[in-house]
């Protein structure tokens, strides 16, 4: 737009200076030198306003570059900084999830220590009553490989007093009596095992054993 001025302004003054020129081409000789003074001045007027015009037009497309420059650096600090609060927020919910992760394994901790302190309490109250059950049943309490007891009846079959008949037992996560490893087999072992869990009633449950195992001595 600037050299389309600048074309139109050398335009014009060519034109002023050819009807300037046709104007005076009878004028006579000694206005000759001022006419011709003139014409340099406003050639030389001409070529310094189109350096000037050049030189703002420059300055113009360096201002332009400067501030395309300036809008390219913004958008990458507001990036940048999206990022990290985008960062920050990941960070804050990873914390909170580990301190979600932390309370849930104290809160299972607990719980396991409980229920493991639990059943500490129930198999010592079992082995406390073992000699209990051995002058009464003829049974002998053992603690086993994995945190299990076993069972041993005796005096079951008369003609072979000392013979064992055994099963093993545990609690497990549910604070549950889980049996098994019976020996001789019992068919009704799982049975039994549902009912002691039902009625917590152990002492029946043992003498219940003990008939199954009598029973299939006599049979």
């Amino acid at each position: 737009m600037i050299e389309d001025e600048l074309t139109l302004f050398d335009k014009s003054i060519n034109e002023f200076g050819n009807k300037f020129k046709n104007t005076l081409s009878d004028v006579p000789c000694h206005m000759v030198g001022p006419r011709d003074a003139y014409k340099d001045s406003i050639k030389a007027l001409s070529e310094k306003l189109s350096v000037k015009l050049k030189e703002e037009e420059r300055m113009v497309e360096m201002y332009m570059e400067y501030q395309n420059l300036v809008c390219r650096q913004n958008k990458l600090i507001q990036e940048k900084k999206d990022n990290l609060l985008k960062l920050i927020a990941e960070v804050k919910s990873k914390k909170q999830e580990l301190e979600d992760l932390k309370e849930e394994y104290s809160r299972k901790k607990e719980t396991i220590s409980t229920a493991n302190k639990a059943n500490e309490e129930r198999l010592k109250k079992l082995q406390k009553s073992a000699h209990l059950y051995k002058d009464r049943l003829g049974l002998e309490i053992r603690k086993i490989h994995g945190d299990k007891l076993q069972f041993i009846f005796t005096g079951i079959d008369p003609k072979h007093p000392e013979s064992p008949f055994m099963f093993s037992l545990r609690l497990n996560e549910a604070r549950e009596y889980e049996v098994s490893d019976s020996a001789p087999h019992l068919e009704r072992l799982a049975e039994f095992q549902e009912n002691v869990r039902k009625t917590n009633n152990f002492s029946a449950f043992l003498a219940n054993v003990r008939k199954a195992f009598t029973a299939m001595v006599y049979n």
